[in-house]
Order: structure tokens, then C-alpha cells, then sequence
């Protein structure tokens, strides 16, 4: 369809949803909401055949102004905590699922390179993870205890300053996205790296089942929710370098707050890792069967809440969810 035929054939419903969002408080949230149904339909198939053209500009600017004043209108439900972890923000994150497995792959290729680092340079370990934290594990190794370390400090001591540093360091690879999609991807493959060596060590000291079983207990979650982080950041910083057809400001805007809402998903999951690692990691004596089951717990989690479960809610009806949550 050409471009002035497609704008013939949509302009009065357009015209007609503009002047509803005018009416404020008259307008009905659900026929505000119905209406921009219909809008992202245009303007996606705007997106797809009429690339840089006034029409997709136009509805680029009406949908805007069209999912603020959504959520301005929306009442706000008691649940609001809830309904965000729950269902808005899960809907939201199907988008970037493409984003995702970019974050992944980098910290994947730098776990990949920390390791064969650290195969064939005995120096390499030391020169990531420091010449006390090797020494202090090189000797717990020898006493037979290769995660000792996690059963130091209190159980709420260790909590704690876990949980804060882990969301320190999702903040961190959230905010060097606004240095462009470089800085969070120098963050993913830093971390991936130390991760890879960390490993890596442990193998070439015959101690790898041992310390992995109790290692990934925490880590399953703490490790993935950080490649979530890094989804975030790249959000933001690909904001930067591809603003479509928005201006570079407009983009870096939308691209920020979307990647802030990816980070703060992380939280709750931080403050899980952060307490298997302060009460449950330091009890290495724990049968194979139940570590084995916390790690799969882990990662089913993971896996059901970032990829599966977004995908089943946004087969849903887009209407029934949008009038739900106007309820």
C-alpha cells in the first residue's frame, strides 16, 4: 500500500484518538486503551514500509503522548509492586530478549577467554583475582576445604554486604551504557573473564566438582541476573548509537528508563543470591542431590521469569491485559 493511501485510509481514526487524549479525564482509560492497540499496529506496519517518513514520525510522537497518558489515567492498584514484577514488566521485556542473548554472548566469549587464560598462564589467575585471594585458597584447598571462604563472617553480615555489592555491580554495568553499548560490553566481558579464570583455577587444582557444587549454588543467580544487568546497559547505550527515528536525545531518554526498569527486575533476585550465599553456600557438607536441586531451582527460575514467561504473556490478548490492570 502506498504511503498517502495507507494515511487516506487511517487519518480519521488517527485524528479521532488524538482528540480523545485531549479530553483528559473524559476519556475512559479502556478507550484510550483500545485505541492504542490499534495505533501500534499502524505504527509498526509504518515502521516496516514507510522507514523515515513525516507519517512515522507523526505516529511516533502520537503513541508516545498516547502510553503516557495511559499510565497517567491508570489507577493505581494497591498492588503496585506486584503487578509491576508480575506483569508489566515482563510483557515489556519480550523486546529485548534479541538484546539479551547479545549481553550473553559476550560474557560467554569472555567466560571462554578467562579460562584458556588461565589453562596456559599459571600467572593469569593471580593477575585477575590478586595475590591474596589465590593465596588464601590455595590454602583452604590444602586443608581439604576449597570454599572455606564463604563460611567466613556472620550469616546476616554476609548477606548483606553480598546482596549490596552484586546490585552495586548491576548498577555499575547499567550505567556504563551511557558511554555507549562499549562501556556495559567492557563490564559484561571483564566479569566474564573473571569468572572464567576464577573456574578455570579451581580445575587445575583437582578440587573443580568441590568447589563448583557450593560456587554455583549463589552463583546460578548471581551470575545470570548480571547478564541481565548488562542487557540493561546495552539498552541504554545502543539508545545512543541507533535512535531510529527519534532525535539522539529523545532516544537516549527512552532507551535509559527502559534500561532502568531491567535493572530494577534484578533486585529481588540479588537479595535471593545474596541469601543462599550468606545461609545456605557455606554448608559444604550438604548432600549432592539438594545442591544439585537449589541450582537447577535457580536457573529454571531464571530462565522461566526473563524468557519464558514474557513470551507466554505477551501471546495473551494485548486488550484483556491492558484492561486488567485498569481494573
Amino acid at each position: 500500500m502506498r504511503e498517502a493511501a495507507f494515511v487516506k485510509q487511517n487519518k480519521e481514526k488517527w485524528i479521532a484518538f488524538e482528540k480523545a487524549m485531549q479530553q483528559g479525564s473524559t476519556t475512559h482509560p479502556d478507550e484510550l486503551a483500545d485505541g492504542y492497540i490499534h495505533l501500534t499496529n499502524d505504527l509498526a506496519y509504518a515502521q516496516t514500509y514507510y522507514a523515515e517518513s513525516k507519517t512515522l514520525l507523526y505516529l511516533n510522537s502520537l503513541a508516545s503522548q498516547a502510553h503516557q497518558k495511559i499510565y497517567k489515567n491508570k489507577k493505581e492498584s494497591r498492588n503496585r509492586i506486584v503487578d509491576f514484577w508480575g506483569y508489566e514488566f515482563p510483557i515489556f521485556f519480550k523486546q529485548y530478549h534479541k538484546t539479551l542473548f547479545i549481553a550473553f554472548a559476550i560474557f560467554g566469549v569472555a567466560t571462554l577467554i578467562g579460562s584458556l587464560s588461565a589453562l596456559n598462564d599459571a600467572s593469569f589467575v593471580r593477575l585477575i583475582l590478586g595475590d591474596a585471594y589465590v593465596n588464601l585458597t590455595l590454602n583452604n584447598i590444602a586443608e581439604g576445604n576449597p570454599t572455606a571462604i564463604y563460611k567466613s563472617g556472620s550469616e546476616i553480615g554476609t548477606f548483606l554486604g553480598i546482596t549490596i555489592n552484586n546490585i552495586r555491580v548491576a548498577f555499575l554495568a547499567f550505567a556504563f551504557g551511557v558511554i555507549t553499548s562499549v562501556g556495559t560490553a567492557y563490564i559484561l566481558f571483564s566479569n566474564g573473564v573473571m569468572l572464567g579464570a576464577f573456574i578455570t583455577f579451581f580445575y587445575t587444582k583437582g578440587v573443580f566438582f568441590e568447589a563448583n557444587r557450593q560456587i554455583w549454588l549463589h552463583g546460578t543467580i548471581e551470575i545470570s541476573v548480571i547478564i541481565v544487568a548488562g542487557c540493561a546497559g546495552l539498552i541504554m547505550g545502543n539508545s545512543i548509537l541507533f535512535p531510529k527515528t527519534y532525535s539522539r536525545r529523545i532516544s537516549f531518554m527512552r532507551g535509559a528508563k527502559d534500561g532502568l526498569k531491567v535493572v530494577v527486575s534484578t533486585i529481588p533476585f540479588f537479595i535471593i543470591a545474596g541469601f543462599i550465599e550468606g545461609f545456605i553456600t557455606r554448608y559444604s557438607d550438604m548432600p549432592n542431590w539438594l545442591a544439585f536441586i537449589i541450582i537447577g531451582g535457580s536457573l529454571s527460575l531464571i530462565i522461566f521469569y526473563y524468557i519464558v514467561y514474557p513470551q507466554i504473556l505477551n501471546r495473551l490478548d494485548g486488550k484483556k491485559i491492558l484492561r486488567a490492570q485498569n481494573q
